[in-house]
C-alpha cells in the first residue's frame, strides 16, 4: 500500500482529526487482526459475529499500531478515527487506493471454483509478470479490501475472487476494486437461502461488469445458456470460454488447446472448466497455449477442494470446503471414476448441503438420486436433509448399498471403523458449516495414526 498520512485517510473515510496531533504520520499497512500489527499500521476495530475487533483496541496499540479506526465510543490518549461503520471505512480506504494504483486487476466470480481459477491464474502469471492475489478465500467486504491494501506497491496484477450470498454483494465489491478483467466460472444452485432462484444469481454474478473499468474483458462461462442469453440481453460486452473435448483420469485430466496438449494434475471435469477460464484470462494477457501447458504441469490443488490425500493404501478425496449441487455432482463423477479405473470400493462421506433454502430437500433427495447414478455402494451421512439424500438412494438403488446414517459427524466419525476398509477410495463432501475436517482427521487417525 503506498504511505498515506492519516489526515489523508481521515479525509477518505470521511471522520474527524481533531484530537490526532500526528496527522502527517505516514500509514503503509492495515490490520484487522491485535494479533498480527506491522509497525506502525492502522488498526480498523471490526465487529464479527463472534468476536468484536474493539476488545482488542489496546493489544493493538502495544503491538504496534499508529492509530485506529473504530465505531464504538473508545476512552484512552491513542489516537482513534471514529466512523459509522469500520467495514465501509475499509471499503472506501481500499477503493481509493485501487483508483490510485497502477496494476491491473483480475476479478473472478462464481457459484463455485473461484479460489481455484484465481490459484491458476495467478500460477500461470507469475512467470511473466509480479503477480499479488488475495490470501485463501478472500471474497467478501473484508476480505477484498484487505487484499488491495496489502497489495505491494509493485505488483503488476492483482488476483482476486469475489463472493456473495445475497443480491447486492458483488457489486458493491466490483465497484471498490474495479476490475480490469472480469471472469464468471459457472452458475449453479449455490447460497439459494439468500437468492431464491437461479435467474437471481446470474443478475448477482454479471453485476460483477458495475465495476469493470473502461476497455475491460468479461469472460463468461459459454455452457451456461441462461447466462449468456442474460448478458445478449442486458448488451453487455463479453466473451465465452468453452470446455474442451477432456478425458480424466484418476486426478488428473487431458486437453487440447490451441494445438497444445495439456496435462492437468487436477481431479474432476469441474477443474478442467476452471482452467479453460483460466486459460481465457491468460490468453488475453499475451500468454501462450505452450507457456499455459508448461505452467499448469505444477498446479497443486487448494486445501480441501478435491483434495486427493494418500493415507497408507486408502485414498482419501478431501472436499470440505463447500458443498451445493453442481460441486457435489462433480466430485461424485470423480468418485465414481477413480473407483472404476483404480479397481477400488467407493465410499461417500456425505455431509449437509448449506444455505439452500426451502429447497434443501428437494435438493438432497436429487443428490441421493446423483448418488445411485453413480452407483456408489456406500454411503454415510447424519440425520437431516442429508437423511433423505440417504434413504433416496436406499429406495432408487438397484444394487447393493450400505447406507448409514448418524445423529451428528462425532458420531459418525466414531463408527467409521465398521464400514471403511483400508484400500477403499473415500470422498468426505459438505458444506463448511459442517466442519467435515473431523471426518478427515479421524480417517488419519484410522489409516496413518496421526
Amino acid at each position: 500500500m503506498k504511505p498515506l498520512s492519516i489526515k489523508k485517510i481521515a479525509e477518505i473515510i470521511n471522520t474527524e482529526t481533531s484530537e490526532i496531533s500526528n496527522l502527517k504520520f505516514q500509514i503503509s499497512s492495515v490490520s484487522i487482526d491485535s494479533r498480527k500489527i506491522p509497525q506502525g499500521c492502522m488498526f480498523f476495530a471490526i465487529k464479527g459475529a463472534n468476536h468484536d475487533g474493539h476488545d482488542f483496541i489496546s493489544q493493538a496499540f502495544e503491538n504496534g499500531a499508529s492509530c485506529a479506526t473504530v465505531q464504538k465510543q473508545i476512552s484512552g490518549e491513542k489516537p482513534l478515527l471514529p466512523v459509522d461503520d469500520t467495514i465501509a471505512a475499509l471499503g472506501s480506504l481500499a477503493r481509493y487506493v485501487r483508483e490510485n494504483s497502477s496494476y491491473k486487476v483480475i476479478a473472478v466470480t462464481g457459484s463455485a471454483g473461484k479460489t481455484t481459477t484465481k490459484n491458476i491464474i495467478n500460477h500461470v502469471l507469475k512467470n511473466s509478470f509480479k503477480c499479488f492475489s488475495s490470501p485463501k478465500s478472500f471474497n467478501n467486504n473484508i476480505g477484498v479490501p484487505l487484499t488491495i491494501l496489502d497489495a505491494p506497491q509493485d505488483a503488476e496484477i492483482l488476483i482476486s475472487e469475489l463472493g456473495s450470498n445475497h443480491p447486492g454483494e458483488i457489486e458493491q465489491l466490483t465497484k471498490i476494486i474495479q476490475p480490469d478483467i472480469a471472469v464468471i466460472t459457472t452458475i449453479c444452485p449455490a447460497h439459494l437461502e439468500g437468492f431464491g432462484t437461479i435467474d437471481v444469481i446470474i443478475k448477482e454474478k454479471v453485476s460483477i461488469t458495475a465495476g469493470l473499468r473502461a476497455g475491460g474483458k468479461f469472460f463468461i462461462n459459454g455452457s451456461i445458456k441462461n447466462l449468456v442469453d442474460y448478458c445478449r440481453d442486458k448488451k453487455l460486452s463479453f466473451e465465452t470460454f468453452e470446455m474442451p473435448d477432456f478425458k480424466l483420469s484418476g486426478d488428473k485430466s487431458i486437453f487440447v488447446i490451441d494445438n497444445v496438449t495439456v496435462n492437468l494434475p487436477l481431479a474432476g471435469r469441474a477443474n478442467v472448466e476452471n482452467a479453460m477460464a483460466a486459460w481465457a484470462v491468460c490468453k488475453s494477457l499475451g500468454v501462450s497455449a505452450s507457456q499455459f501447458a508448461d505452467a499448469l504441469v505444477s498446479i497443486k490443488p487448494v486445501d480441501m477442494r478435491l483434495e486427493l490425500l494418500k493415507l497408507g493404501e486408502c485414498s482419501v478425496l478431501c472436499d470440505c470446503y463447500n458443498a451445493n449441487p453442481g460441486s457435489m455432482a462433480n466430485a461424485l463423477e470423480t468418485l465414481s471414476l477413480m473407483a472404476q479405473q483404480q479397481g477400488k470400493r467407493a465410499v461417500f462421506i456425505c455431509g449437509k448441503m448449506g444455505e439452500l433454502g426451502g429447497q434443501s430437500e428437494r435438493l438432497h433427495a436429487q443428490l441421493g438420486e446423483k448418488i445411485v447414478q453413480y452407483k456408489i455402494p456406500v454411503l454415510l451421512t447424519t440425520k437431516g436433509d442429508c437423511a433423505v439424500a440417504g434413504r433416496t438412494a436406499e429406495k432408487h438403488a438397484d444394487y447393493d448399498i450400505s447406507v448409514g446414517i448418524f445423529e451428528n459427524t462425532a458420531q459418525l466419525c466414531d463408527n467409521l471403523h465398521k464400514f471403511i476398509k483400508p484400500d477403499d477410495i473415500i470422498l468426505v463432501k459438505a458444506s463448511r458449516s459442517e466442519r467435515f475436517e473431523a471426518v478427515i482427521d479421524k480417517l488419519k487417525g484410522l489409516f496413518i495414526g496421526q
